[in-house]
């Protein structure tokens, strides 16, 4: 059974709202933006911005959030692929790295940003490192530590190394760095 009208208009309109706000976050800066410039580039009634969104800071999450769900299948096939530590630390980065280069444009600056940590899509996105952690650990790929805290020590470097990429540092650079300095810490990236 097909989905009512009704709830097709629903998901219109939140797609036109997100559409729109990315446009006035990219031309005006999140900070400046407000509720009413949203709303005035969109065709819909200003009443309707509300049905869906509180403020711009929620409206601003949902795109992060349609961000995180887009790169989190990527990072999983790229991690579950490897057949080494090294391998799942290097795909993990690369496809990370990979993800934000390709949006490095400046009309998608609402999806460069940083990613506020707690949303319920990154969080997940969090929980499946730590899942695939513990499997390559189970299989032998990486030696066995903390899972909860490796995963938490490689999204610090790739979120922190992400704003290299951003202003425009070669990914595979990038990636070699990130991944020597998780294998090895200081000293291994001295023999790298």
């Amino acid at each position: 059974m097909g989905t009512s009208r009704r709830e097709q208009t629903k998901a219109q309109n939140r797609e036109t709202i997100l559409a729109a706000a990315k446009i006035v976050f990219a031309t005006m800066g999140f900070a400046k933006v407000t509720v009413r410039d949203i709303i005035r580039a969109t065709p819909l009634a200003s009443g309707t911005f509300y049905n869906y969104f509180k403020s711009k800071e929620e409206v601003y999450q949902a795109l992060r959030d349609e961000i995180a769900l887009q790169v989190r299948p990527r990072l999983r096939e790229a991690r579950l692929a490897a057949a080494s530590g090294e391998e799942f630390l290097a795909a993990n980065f690369r496809t990370f790295f990979t993800f934000v280069a390709e949006r490095r444009d400046p009309e998608r600056i609402a999806e460069t940003s940083r990613f506020r940590m707690d949303s319920p899509e990154v969080l997940a996105g969090f929980a499946e490192l730590r899942e695939d952690l513990d499997a390559a650990m189970e299989n032998g790929l990486i030696a066995r530590t903390d899972a909860a805290l490796l995963a938490s020590a490689m999204s610090g470097i790739a979120l922190e190394l992400a704003e290299q990429v951003k202003q425009g540092t070669d990914v595979e650079l990038v990636t070699r760095f990130a991944t020597s300095l998780a294998l090895g810490g200081i000293s291994g990236l001295a023999r790298s």
